[in-house]
């Protein structure tokens, strides 16, 4: 794809024109990073009576574990959180995926992922956080990886 990019000092809101034959997957991808661009998607987070706020670059996972919603860091630290995983599924954009019906990974943070019994897969995160990718998100797993 050729790229043409023009600095004004004039414009005060910067805009893209895309000039397309057709919409595909990563056109649509790359709208969606332009469009939420400036957007901030830092999540906060409590431990121990406090309120953190943390940003994507360093969650691991978030899963659900009895009754709570816990986010895993790359220090491996655990925190709370209080929005639907549906919710910071859909704030934390593209780098992340969902695994099962209880977590969503960092896909950027993944180490290796391999199979599993059942039809299901395992992935090892670098903090060596281990989780399951069920069969009914398996396809869509394969598919990001690219395999």
């Amino acid at each position: 794809m050729r790229v043409e990019l023009q600095i004004d000092a004039n414009c005060e809101e910067p805009f893209a024109v895309l000039h397309i034959s057709k919409l595909t997957p990563a056109v649509q991808e790359a709208i969606k990073i332009l469009e939420n661009e400036g957007i901030q998607r830092m999540i906060t987070a409590q431990a121990e009576g406090k309120v953190f706020v943390i940003e994507p670059e360093m969650i691991e996972v978030i899963r659900t574990e009895g009754r709570e919603l816990v986010l895993y860091s790359k220090s491996k630290e655990r925190y709370l959180l209080s929005k639907p995983l549906y919710e910071l599924e859909q704030l934390l954009g593209n780098d992340f995926i969902r695994i099962s019906k209880s977590a969503i990974i960092n896909f950027r943070r993944i180490h290796h992922a391999e199979a599993s019994f059942n039809g299901t897969m395992e992935v090892v995160m670098k903090n060596g956080i281990e989780e399951v990718i069920t069969r009914s998100y398996k396809k869509q797993f394969k598919e990001r990886l690219g395999v």
